[in-house]
């Protein structure tokens, strides 16, 4: 039986997401940026296309690794200027009728009484169509920018993340009963408040005692997404994620991690299925092979290596600029005992060049070029052999990539049966195969009052 491949648009509200130098094509529109009309064409191009959600990465602090200073970022633009993207939801959900929204926000520096509220309100207003991707941050520049001196150690951050998130489950799922507003005008009753709980969480790092400000939305929590890299990351991801996204450009050992995190998930009492994997990915199509590799040679004209590695410096945490393009990535690697020792030897002998030049074009991601049949043939592949459930499509030129994906690539997946021709009913949570409410397997559904569980 052939599977359905799910997609995202994986994106940020800035000029240069992953293909640094490309805002310089004269076809691209991501200079437009701060225009809500941009945001509305694209949101619904995707829609048009069935993409499962836009994915709105997000990133605090900016990128100075990379020679030690801010400047190469803000010249190329490279995630900065960025704009906040849970501001973008309300609109785009008005304009459009189905596809989610998966929004970044880093729970380091978003207290969580305040977010909680947020993300509820975003629920109502979409209708149920809002996910979160939890982020604990990566960039010391974020610390210092919210008065720390560096943020905290890797794994601290993941226990932090643990507690942040039975915080706001509780809010979410156990403050307000279902049934509890009854909105009675006759009775001039609004809400049962017998059955609208206080919530009092005294942890390590968070302390609450309070109700949650919002009534239950569609969803109550949002569809959760993470980036489950790190072996802490990935046991957080299986703890609580229900999307994950992963990158990676070998089959095999994408396959090793996707089996992972499913054993994981299956260790902390969750089904494998209930985890939906994406992997990052970029696609250059064309109506003909030669059409879509004139198209690859044309963008590669406006690459900008240097924007490249101003993103591996702030991802890696190494400054690429402290050695010649000419040099081995190993002897950066050198420099620092962590990085080294968890590095892929192989790719440590590329040059610098050729990593700066290899991140241009959607960050590095797997690149499916050619004609329909040959990208769909390739995505296939993916999902078959990596058992991945879909593909979190990164852009080079934007809207031109989605656009070219929705025109070319989708019709030949729907062809195929191997790409949904509509949308199902109800929430995100629902459009991606579930209910509508957390499963009781996941750790949310504990925080439940004993008239609220499902």
């Amino acid at each position: 039986m052939t599977r359905e491949i799910r997609l995202n648009a994986f994106f940020m509200n800035c000029v240069v997401h992953q293909s640094p130098g490309l805002w310089r094509h004269p076809r691209d529109r991501t200079r437009d940026y701060t225009n809500i009309d941009y945001w509305v064409d694209l949101a619904r191009t995707l829609e048009r296309g069935k993409f499962d959600a836009l994915f709105l990465a997000d990133v605090l602090g900016v990128y100075d690794v990379y020679g030690g200073s801010v400047d190469a970022a803000l010249s190329g633009a490279v995630q900065v200027p960025a704009n906040d993207p849970v501001l973008l939801v309300p609109a785009l959900s008005y304009a459009t009728s189905h596809i989610g929204f998966g929004v970044t926000s880093i729970l380091s520096y978003d207290q969580p009484y305040a977010f909680a509220r947020r993300m509820s309100t975003l629920d109502h207003l979409s209708k149920g169509r809002v996910g979160w991707n939890v982020v604990t941050g990566y960039l010391d520049s974020a610390a210092r920018a919210a008065g720390r001196s560096r943020q905290n150690g890797h794994d601290l951050r993941y226990e932090i993340a643990d507690e942040y998130m039975e915080v706001v489950y509780k809010l979410w799922e156990g403050s307000w009963e279902d049934g509890a507003v009854l909105r009675d005008r006759e009775a001039g009753l609004f809400t049962d408040p017998k059955r609208v709980h206080r919530i009092r969480h005294e942890g390590r790092h968070f302390t609450l005692d309070g109700y949650h400000l919002s009534e239950p939305s569609p969803q109550r929590t949002p569809v959760l997404f993470q980036v489950g890299s790190s072996p802490r990351g990935r046991a957080f991801a299986a703890r609580h994620a229900e999307c994950v996204f992963i990158a990676g450009n070998s089959k095999t050992e994408i396959r090793k991690l996707v089996d992972e995190i499913r054993s994981l998930a299956k260790a902390a009492g969750r089904p494998p299925e209930a985890i939906t994997v994406f992997l990052s990915a970029v696609s250059v199509p064309g109506w003909t092979r030669s059409e879509a590799e004139n198209k690859l040679d044309d963008y590669r004209r406006y690459a900008s290596v240097e924007g490249g590695l101003v993103l591996q410096s702030g991802w890696q945490g190494l400054d690429f600029a402290s050695a010649p393009l000419e040099a081995a990535i190993g002897e950066v690697r050198r420099g620092s005992v962590e990085a080294h020792d968890r590095s892929d030897r192989a790719a440590d002998r590329r040059t610098i060049q050729e990593l700066g030049m290899a991140t241009t074009l959607g960050g590095g991601a797997p690149l499916f070029l050619g004609s329909a049949a040959e990208i769909a043939d390739e995505m296939q592949d993916w999902v078959e052999q990596a058992d991945i459930d879909g593909f979190n499509l990164t852009s080079v030129v934007a809207p031109e990539s989605y656009v070219d994906f929705v025109d070319i690539v989708a019709p030949e997946l729907q062809r195929r049966g191997a790409y949904k021709r509509d949308y199902a009913k109800g929430t995100l949570r629902e459009k991606l195969g579930g209910a509508a409410r957390l499963a009781t397997s996941h750790p949310a559904a504990r925080h439940r009052v004993a008239e609220a569980l499902v």
